[in-house]
């Protein structure tokens, strides 16, 4: 009987998307095993076992490992079960245009993309800048900030640093500094800007 059980055991699936799901959580978080076994109350050992796949962890294991992370139960199976997801189909020429004002200055932008998930922050945009006599906005942010000219040409403010982008460039950014779109050198620039930051 002992070796019929040992039998069942060892061919049990352990689906190994809830350890993914389940380090990436605590990654995410910044979170070391052992700060999430004193916090939930699980042993290291048995997290790390989790992580790797070797075992499935108990609903109370989870709801454990969840309440710790303060995050939803379901968060732990989101790899297993299809929860919510959105996408977003722009057609050329299609979208609504917004316009933004900022004292003096004023440019207009469509909005491609906008994803709100537990872990992350996704935006992109269709952004046109005439050329205006008055200060340009700058911009401090988090996470990363990537732009692909278009058309036209403009200087970029990075900080201390001033590059000047023309049709075709890409320029990618880390968004805790000071950045934004200064002197525009044609009549307009018209840029993609994608921007993806951690949720704090």
């Amino acid at each position: 009987m002992a070796s019929i059980e040992r039998s069942k055991k060892n061919t049990d699936s352990n689906d190994p998307s809830i350890g993914i799901a389940l380090r990436d959580l605590r990654e995410t978080q910044d979170i070391s095993a052992r700060q999430l076994s004193d916090d939930s109350g699980i042993s290291a050992a048995m997290i790390s076992r989790i992580e790797s796949g070797q075992v499935s962890p108990s609903i109370a294991t989870m709801s454990a490992l969840s309440e710790a992370l303060d995050v939803p139960l379901a968060s732990l199976f989101r790899d297993v079960m299809a929860e919510r997801t959105d996408f977003t189909h722009v057609k050329q020429g299609e979208g609504v245009v917004s316009t933004r004002m900022m004292g003096d200055h004023i440019h207009h932008y469509v909005n491609l993309a906008a994803h709100r998930r537990r872990d992350l922050n996704f935006e992109a945009h269709m952004v046109t800048v005439k050329k205006q006599n008055c200060p340009s906005p700058t911009y401090v942010g988090h996470g990363v900030v990537l732009l692909y000219v278009i058309s036209g040409s403009a200087v970029f403010h990075y900080g201390k640093q001033t590059i000047e982008l023309n049709t075709g460039d890409s320029l990618s950014v880390d968004a805790e500094l000071t950045h934004g779109v200064g002197e525009v050198i044609s009549d307009e620039i018209v840029f993609l800007s994608v921007q993806a930051e951690t949720r704090r």
